[in-house]
């Protein structure tokens, strides 16, 4: 959708509930698209030990030989 200037300043609240709705919302300038909302991203909360159980390393993970390797692999 998109709304001219004058009606983005009458109707703000109803244009950002359809871009929360998902709905792409542009607003024109002269005739031009200007500008578009969009809704900002919540951050989710983090669950501590989500992933326990789910993840694990070898005991090698941090060697000499290991890092080397990986340095060759970028070049370093």
């Amino acid at each position: 959708m998109q709304a001219n200037m004058h009606e983005a300043k009458s109707k703000l609240s109803q244009l950002v509930e359809r871009a929360e709705a998902g709905e792409e919302v542009v607003i024109a300038k002269s005739g031009k698209p200007a500008v578009k909302l969009v809704p900002c991203k919540t951050d989710k909360k983090r669950i501590f030990g989500q992933f326990r159980g789910q993840v694990y390393a070898t005991k090698d993970f941090d060697s000499k030989e290991v890092n080397e390797d990986i340095a060759n692999m970028f070049g370093l």
